[in-house]
């Protein structure tokens, strides 16, 4: 998240082909393409360019600012929820963009687009609301200090934090922040501290939520066995929502299943099968298609009455051919 002020009215260079570019490279070399990072990506960066056909569906930011509150005065989910789709320039956007890109592949990836998915509205819920909670915290202890109550800010950085603490919780590697080597499991803590000290108007509430909110998210997860429910539910709207892609692919694999084929069977009896549409040929007894004149097996031709006359009349009769003229037949008919 980062706060109202000057970094607003400041200009981003260009930078938005830098982000499409590293989008496109990067999903360009993943044999599976993550949607649902995809997804999170394009609605972040539509917000923010607001195209004229999103112009008039879309809050302006002065609506959707986090501020905890009004928040808390009015019960605005508007606020509390689409806030973090909202940034205030294009370095911010690209920043928290890639971050996005590097976290969600890997995570996406290893969990799943559902589970994922999921995660994300989780962690959403819980960084927003963790926040709100400690800006009302110091709010009572220190009646004084109003600035983290009253801030206003946006962006989708507190879930990236939140993220950030999920990918690493199990690391046992370094990483470098900000040229500084750290364990990578309390690589967040480290950001969150060194980009407080560079960018004093991020929000620092906003952050230390989404690191809270991703421990809490690790703890809820660890104590629960099986599916939680709130993939469950993204799980049963997102089959809600594709069923009918899903009806129409049935439909096409059962019209594919009923095409003709002259696949038949080997078998002893009566010529003609009653009923079945069939025809037994008479010479290696192979149950054909009704629909072909030839048999697949040995390549004798089908008569009127329904038995089989080998087409060549060079040959001996369907009748008199012995097993290994069969045999020969079959092979040279299959190859």
């Amino acid at each position: 998240m980062a706060n109202w002020g000057e970094g607003r009215r400041r200009g981003g260079g260009g930078m938005l082909p830098l982000l499409a570019l590293s989008t496109v490279a990067e999903y360009y070399r993943l044999p599976w393409k993550p949607p649902v990072t995809a997804s999170l990506l394009a609605a972040n960066t539509l917000i923010y360019l607001r195209p004229s056909f999103l112009d008039p569906l879309l809050p302006h930011l002065s609506e959707v600012w986090f501020n905890p509150h009004l928040i808390v005065k009015h019960k605005d989910l508007k606020r509390f929820l689409l806030s973090a789709f909202y940034h205030l320039n294009e370095p911010h956007l690209v920043y928290n963009m890639m971050s996005l890109l590097w976290k969600g592949v890997q995570l996406e990836t290893s969990m799943g687009s559902i589970e994922f998915a999921s995660m994300i509205v989780a962690l959403l819920g819980m960084s927003h609301g963790l926040t709100v909670l400690l800006a009302k915290s110091l709010l009572a202890l220190f009646d004084y200090d109003r600035a983290y109550y009253h801030e206003y800010a946006a962006g989708f950085s507190s879930v990236l934090f939140a993220m950030k603490v999920v990918l690493n919780a199990q690391s046992e590697e370094y990483s470098s922040v900000y040229g500084i080597i750290v364990p990578t499991r309390y690589a967040a803590w480290a950001e969150l501290i060194l980009v407080q000290m560079f960018v004093p108007s991020a929000s620092f509430l906003g952050h230390l939520g989404g690191i809270l909110a991703g421990i809490l998210y690790l703890r809820l997860k660890g104590s629960y066995s099986g599916t939680d429910p709130l993939t469950m539910v993204v799980r049963g709207v997102t089959q809600v929502v594709s069923w009918p892609l899903r009806f129409v692919n049935n439909m096409l694999r059962s019209r594919r299943r009923q095409r003709i084929s002259g696949r038949g069977r080997v078998g002893r009896g009566q010529t003609g099968i009653a009923g079945s549409g069939m025809w037994r040929c008479q010479a290696c007894t192979y149950d054909n298609s009704g629909w072909i004149s030839v048999c697949e097996m040995c390549g004798t031709g089908r008569s009127e009455n329904g038995s089989s006359v080998y087409q060549r009349p060079t040959r001996p009769s369907s009748g008199d051919l012995p097993v290994e003229e069969l045999r020969r037949r079959r092979v040279e008919r299959f190859g």
